[in-house]
């Protein structure tokens, strides 16, 4: 049994939903989102509240029964509130700064990184004297802020010895210890 799928969504005011085709659209005060849904899930849009059955029991529809209702509740929660994600980049001499939608980002290695953010995502830096910098992104869109965000990190995962590299505000770096010096030498 899926517990998240059958849970019902509540859809806040000004959110408007619509399913044709097969496709689930969600508008919002931030913008647009839509998913297709396979078949042997239904969704039932009454009122204010969505419901998602499924057809059978097996395996694959239970799982994907608790998917598509976190998805649209996803959707839903993107159009109206949005998402925010933080990168910090933590090292000496590691900055970044953004023009437009092009992220420009300096990390230790001989050039400096040029990533062009997708439109839907908004990028801001911030960098105080004394604190790490931070690269802020909103979106509506949860899947292509995590991807974009995932991006970013991959181009300097923190390292386990001295905690230097890109990663979440507020992410625990497992940190372990150097080399001990030789006892008999």
């Amino acid at each position: 049994m899926s517990r998240i799928g059958e849970n019902p969504i509540t859809i806040p005011e000004g959110i408007s939903v619509s399913q044709a085709n097969g496709v689930i659209t969600v508008k919002g005060t931030l913008g647009e989102l839509s998913q297709e849904i396979v078949e042997g899930i239904k969704v039932n849009i009454q009122e204010k509240i969505i419901t998602i059955e499924r057809s059978s029991n097996q395996k694959e529809q239970r799982s994907l029964h608790g998917l598509y209702r976190a998805l649209i509740a996803n959707m839903i929660e993107g159009v109206s509130k949005g998402y925010t994600k933080k990168l910090e980049l933590v090292g000496v001499g590691y900055r970044a700064s953004n023009q437009g939608q092009k992220l420009d980002i300096s990390v230790g290695f001989s050039h400096n990184i040029i990533f062009e953010v997708p439109e839907e995502v908004k990028v801001s830096c911030e960098s105080e004297k004394g604190k790490a910098p931070v690269i802020i992104l909103t979106s509506h869109d949860k899947q292509l802020i995590g991807a974009v965000a995932a991006k970013i990190r991959s181009f300097r995962k923190p390292e386990p010895y001295k905690g230097k590299g890109i990663r979440f505000v507020g992410e625990q770096i497992r940190r372990k210890a150097g080399k001990t010096a030789a006892a008999g030498a």
